[in-house]
């Protein structure tokens, strides 16, 4: 069996999906993305098919190592996003061709199910109390939500006020088991962090996500020794080489790589067996589709530290299609008492509307994240 082609197809909301086809007519499917870089990253796949045509699809990781070393530069989000599109498709087709869920093919389910968690309040977060309770009540036991909208590197005690009152109203209306993910989406600087994490504190937030910018991780071991609450990044961090720094200074709590980012299925399995090794849990980023949320849950099922998963169903970025809108089987991912199960169908486990994608291709999309300023008029982080 020989891979022939790859297919790119840019579709609403914000994703790129990739069809790799094989001369035996099995196919698989992967999602290269970086929001709101799709072209750039449709770009990367295509100079990098040459490396894929002709290959067997189920020599994964010799087609990885390939991609990854031989072109001398490496890293970065938009070369490893193009990898982790190609690296899900072929674990797609080696399961297919094997009749087998990815998680067998990488030893085995040691679960039953996985916790999922939703977000709710949008970029500038608003209506988060009765947002968390119609999730509660919905039977997810957690969420996410951004902690602040954007802010200067020293900024107001109301904005620090305002963060508190909308994470201590959900504690109050939901109940102290219910799980508060609150992403600083590396919108707060290190003199802000500390303040609002110590506020926070009392409310025992399931975790704090992207505390500081990821290029500022110097910081996370400071911050971990302010506060007990779980310090959780890595949707911004693409290799194990950049996983590695973040182990080693024994600050981060959970990790996220993110499937489509970090190196696809192959990377990310080496990425949670070394969290595992330092007592870090697992819980992969995926604001993104189908392709990546069921490439993350395959992963999951496989690794004894993974916690929760992140879900983009339903989230404020999915206007004109959300996830289940490109599957013939959305059953799969169903949520029963706030968990999605093991699915053992072939490959990824998700069956793909060609047709839809097709369609959709035909309207693609052009999103971009918006470019904030503070009301001094200086950029801000999104």
């Amino acid at each position: 069996m020989k891979i022939t082609k790859l297919e790119l197809f840019k579709i609403p909301p914000r994703w790129l999906f990739l069809k790799v086809s094989t001369d035996e007519g099995v196919s698989g499917w992967g999602e290269p993305i970086v929001e709101g870089r799709a072209d750039t990253v449709e770009a990367a796949v295509n100079e990098l098919s040459p490396y894929v045509i002709g290959r067997d699809p189920t020599e994964i990781e010799d087609i990885w190592q390939v991609l990854y070393r031989a072109g001398f530069y490496r890293g970065g989000p938009i070369l490893n996003s193009a990898i982790s599109g190609i690296d899900e498709a072929l674990w797609d087709i080696f399961g297919k061709i094997t009749n087998l869920p990815v998680h067998k093919l990488l030893g085995g389910a040691v679960r039953k199910k996985i916790p999922v968690y939703q977000w709710i309040g949008g970029d500038r977060p608003s209506d988060v109390v009765e947002a968390a309770k119609q999730k509660q009540q919905a039977g997810l036991s957690a969420v996410k939500m951004n902690g602040t909208e954007d802010l200067e590197w020293i900024d107001s005690f109301k904005k620090v006020d305002d963060v508190i009152a909308r994470v201590g109203g959900i504690r109050e209306a939901c109940g102290r088991d219910f799980g508060i993910g609150i992403d600083f989406h590396g919108r707060v600087h290190k003199t802000m962090a500390k303040v609002i994490m110590k506020e926070l504190e009392p409310f025992r937030p399931m975790f704090i996500e992207e505390p500081v910018l990821a290029e500022n991780g110097e910081y996370f071991k400071m911050l971990s020794e302010l506060v007990a609450t779980p310090i959780a990044t890595g949707e911004r961090h693409f290799t194990r080489w950049d996983f590695k720094r973040l182990f080693e200074q024994k600050a981060v709590d959970i990790i996220q790589p993110d499937l489509s980012h970090a190196g696809g299925i192959t990377e990310c399995k080496k990425i949670a067996t070394m969290a595992e090794a330092y007592d870090v849990a697992l819980a992969p980023h995926c604001p993104l589709g189908p392709i990546a949320f069921a490439a993350c849950l395959q992963l999951d099922f496989n690794s004894v530290n993974a916690v929760i998963q992140e879900t983009s169903v339903g989230i404020h970025y999915n206007v004109g299609a959300d996830v289940l809108d490109y599957l013939k089987n959305p059953e799969i991912f169903a949520f029963k008492d706030g968990c999605v199960e093991v699915f053992d169908g072939p490959g990824l486990g998700v069956e793909i509307d060609e047709d839809k994608v097709r369609e959709m291709a035909k309207i693609g999309h052009s999103w971009k994240n918006p470019v904030w300023r503070t009301p001094t008029g200086v950029v801000a982080e999104w």
